[in-house]
């Protein structure tokens, strides 16, 4: 309703709102600060919603001695049955209960359809009690006795009436109702100030709670549908967060090392602090591995951390771990390091990301850890997979704007055109992308990786081997002499033989089948080259007295000589 201007005001200046805490958790911060004092508020939803459990939770957060709470119960469950219930939630203190909070049912006086006495029974509890809260439950049945009277006039009377006694005794209040989108005519949502809407998602076997901020006079509101979760602390909503926080200064050019030596180097330095790193491989390329050796970096240099896993249990996590010679458990005991498990059902981006900031910000980390986003998605609730690149986006964007530099690791999948990217096609997210993958080389199967996104700097293009070893990840060689490497099928590279010493085309055949080969005998260098026996012995010795060629045994093998490119 509208409120007159403070007369102890000069004309046309702003008149401040008085905001009371919801005391539910992530409630306030969608609201845009908390709930407008006075206000008159409808909250409204299908049965199963929480709307009771809300209604409680801000009675308790608000009523006291001097100011108590009201809860009014018209047609709904009895008094004794909703109390018994509400009681197994922590917000509940039974001994505050005739003091600071008061309950009344007034389930007579509606049957009897007798409008004009529920509402002065309501006016004559107000005035005893003197609340500063009032909550009526369920307004809905007491909408549906007046509707069988056919008297909808007489229903708008009342809720106007209410309204205004309400609202002009001090009083913030709240009607709670059983209403689908299909009622928004209704004169109730007209005149309240505030609509708070619970509603339950349902796909497939998945059941997720939502709230939309309608309505709420006065406040800057966050838009959109917000996760909320039942638990035994009482109602928590988990805003949608859309805003990227202000990322912190004086970091800019300061990189943080991998842990793995010689991929610093590739990529110019190491990672920018505050970007974002994807690791992104089939399976069995160590993504895992390389997030470790990342995480125990940062905790030699004196940095704290968090990783967040989605696939495996923490404690195998941690036994992974010490098998490379890293033992987190002494970081978490220390609280330099937070290990947290998130593989509830029906889980929403939104409570991922509160959980995984909330444990970054209490211990101060500066390196997180994603593992992996594909099982992020697959313990997601199946209404939110559908926005999980948006999710990606704002859990990226919060955790950067923190000042943390992430490590997400990917899960990829090889077709015949390559290596590909999930369908989410995560790499617009981040500021450094590495990939991972199996190639085939001298018939042995051989694991390969190459950065590919350096946002902002340079960084090697090639392609580099490594093995994962006891002791963690040992980075090998570079494929200079290899094409197709992305196809998982490198052909080696016939190199250029220039220089004083010229080759006849025999010789140049021979030596083109043993580069390659890399190391053959001379019956496959026979056959390769279509030479016969006889003439082959005299052009293998003039091609090690060259240099060219080196003997081990009965194999040749080339010779990397200056020159040969």
């Amino acid at each position: 309703m509208a409120r007159k201007p403070s007369m102890t005001k000069p004309a046309g200046s702003r008149v401040s709102l008085a905001i009371l805490p919801t005391g539910v958790a992530g409630l306030d911060s969608v609201l845009g600060g908390g709930l407008p004092k006075l206000s008159f508020n409808l909250i409204a939803g299908a049965p199963g919603a929480g709307k009771t459990t809300l209604a409680m939770q801000l009675i308790f957060a608000n009523a006291t001695a001097k100011r108590p709470g009201l809860y009014l119960t018209l047609l709904g469950e009895p008094s004794l049955k909703m109390l018994r219930y509400q009681q197994q939630f922590d917000f509940f203190d039974m001994s505050r209960v005739g003091s600071e909070v008061h309950f009344l049912n007034l389930s007579e006086q509606v049957l009897a359809g007798d409008l004009d006495q529920v509402f002065l029974q309501i006016v004559a509890e107000v005035a005893r009690i003197k609340p500063g809260i009032v909550v009526i439950d369920s307004f809905r049945t007491l909408v549906r006795t007046i509707a069988q009277l056919e008297a909808p006039a007489l229903l708008e009377n009342f809720v106007q009436r209410l309204a205004l006694r309400l609202t002009t005794s001090d009083i913030t209040s709240f009607l709670i109702g059983e209403y689908d989108e299909q009622e928004l005519r209704n004169p109730i949502f007209t005149v309240a100030d505030g609509i708070l809407w619970l509603f339950q998602a349902v796909d497939r076997n998945s059941v997720v709670r939502k709230l939309q901020v309608m309505k709420m006079r006065g406040m800057a509101l966050m838009p959109g549908l917000h996760t909320v979760r039942l638990t035994s602390r009482g109602v928590q909503v988990f805003p949608r967060l859309t805003e990227r926080e202000e990322r912190p200064q004086g970091k800019v050019g300061v990189r943080l090392s991998t842990g793995v030596a010689g991929l610093d180097a590739m990529m110019g330095g190491g990672i920018p602090v505050g970007s974002s790193m994807v690791l992104a491989g089939p399976t069995g390329t160590g993504k895992t591995t390389f997030a470790t050796m990342f995480i125990a970096e940062g905790l030699r240099a004196g940095e704290k951390c968090v990783i967040a896993v989605f696939e495996e249990h923490p404690e195998e996590y941690l036994k992974r771990a010490n098998a490379f010679g890293v033992d987190l458990t002494a970081a978490i005991r220390n609280n330099k390091l937070r290990v947290i498990y998130l593989r509830p059902l029906d889980l929403s981006v939104d409570e991922a990301l509160e959980e995984i900031r909330e444990s970054a910000r209490s211990i101060g980390a500066t390196r997180v850890v994603i593992d992996s986003t594909s099982g992020f998605e697959m313990a997601l609730a199946p209404t939110f997979r559908e926005d999980f690149r948006e999710s990606l986006y704002r859990l990226v964007g919060t955790l950067t704007g923190l000042g943390v530099t992430i490590l997400l690791t990917v899960e990829v999948v090889e077709r015949n055109q390559g290596l590909q990217f999930t369908n989410d096609r995560v790499s617009f997210l981040t500021d450094v992308i590495v990939i991972q993958r199996y190639v085939e080389l001298d018939g042995e199967l051989r694991k390969v990786l190459a950065v590919v996104k350096m946002r902002g700097s340079a960084h090697s293009s090639e392609f580099r081997s490594y093995e994962i070893t006891p002791t963690g990840v040992l980075l090998r060689g570079s494929l200079k002499n290899y094409s197709g490497v992305l196809s998982g099928q490198p052909t080696r590279q016939i190199p250029r033989i220039p220089g004083p010493y010229g080759l006849t085309e025999q010789e140049g055949r021979a030596l083109e089948v043993i580069l390659r080969m890399g190391v053959a005998s001379a019956e496959a260098i026979e056959q390769g080259s279509g030479l016969s026996s006889s003439d082959l012995a005299g052009i293998l010795d003039r091609l090690i007295e060259l240099g060219y060629v080196g003997r081990k045994g009965a194999r040749y093998e080339g010779v990397a000589r200056p020159g040969i490119s």
